[in-house]
């Protein structure tokens, strides 16, 4: 039932013009600053040929355009999500949702999935373009993979975080402006300074995002981004049981 719930979700972001409009205008950004780096890269390769262990391509044209990408879909993602629950409140078909014997953890489950495996499709299309360099150079596909597991893991906290937010409210545009207000809020919040600082920095999204993306795999931020994941699920599924028992 997840399965069938996912793809019933899947299809219908593609049946709206704005998941195509999404996609192309990621693309078209995420490709002008691809052949940006490229360009840079070109520009100072004289000049890394001097240095001992200078950087590659990898890092200063892939990892670059991974960083883009996740500042681009933490602004894009709230459109997405903001729609999952909170349209079928106004539209009324929650009801039904909420009176069948489906359980709210599979509905759940299933809308997560749905809205993760079409973030598979962004994934995809992003990480295309970096692979097209194999025709002509050598890439780092150790960090090439941990940056797309990254990204992966990134996206998929977002979708969770939206997907909760998306349960309180039948407004999709309230939705998708508290859903992008504590991205950022998560995205922001650093470690620099003081005792309280540093406890804050350890919520931060990418605070555990950026060493991955490097390609220090570390267990701690894969957890942190798991229980991330899982808490929203959670609290989501809560929210639709309370509304079920509310009747």
């Amino acid at each position: 039932m997840i399965i069938s719930i996912a793809l019933r979700e899947l299809r219908s972001m593609f049946l709206s013009p704005l998941a195509w409009t999404v996609l192309a205008v990621i693309q078209l950004i995420l490709a002008w600053s691809f052949f940006t780096q490229i360009d840079f890269f070109f520009n100072i390769q004289s000049q890394l040929v001097t240095l001992p262990n200078a950087p590659g391509v990898t890092d200063l044209v892939v990892m670059p355009t991974f960083e883009v990408a996740s500042i681009i879909l933490l602004m894009v993602t709230p459109l997405l999500t903001m729609r999952l629950i909170s349209e079928e409140k106004r539209n009324g078909s929650i009801a039904l949702l909420l009176s069948s014997p489906i359980s709210m953890t599979e509905i759940v489950l299933g809308k997560f999935t749905g809205i993760v495996l079409f973030m598979l499709i962004f994934i995809v299309m992003i990480s295309l373009m970096p692979l097209s360099l194999l025709m002509g150079t050598e890439l780092d596909l150790g960090k090439l993979a941990a940056g797309m597991f990254a990204l992966m893991l990134l996206l998929s906290a977002f979708s969770a975080a939206g997907l909760y937010l998306s349960s309180l409210t039948s407004n999709p545009v309230v939705a998708a402006i508290s859903s992008f207000g504590l991205l950022l809020l998560l995205w922001i919040i650093n470690n620099n300074a003081g005792d309280a600082s540093n406890t804050l920095g350890q919520l931060s999204l990418l605070g555990h995002f950026a060493p991955m993306l490097r390609g220090l795999i570390d267990t701690a931020d894969i957890a942190y981004f798991i229980l991330f994941i899982a808490t929203f699920l959670l609290l989501t599924i809560r929210q639709l049981d309370s509304q079920r028992l509310q009747g």
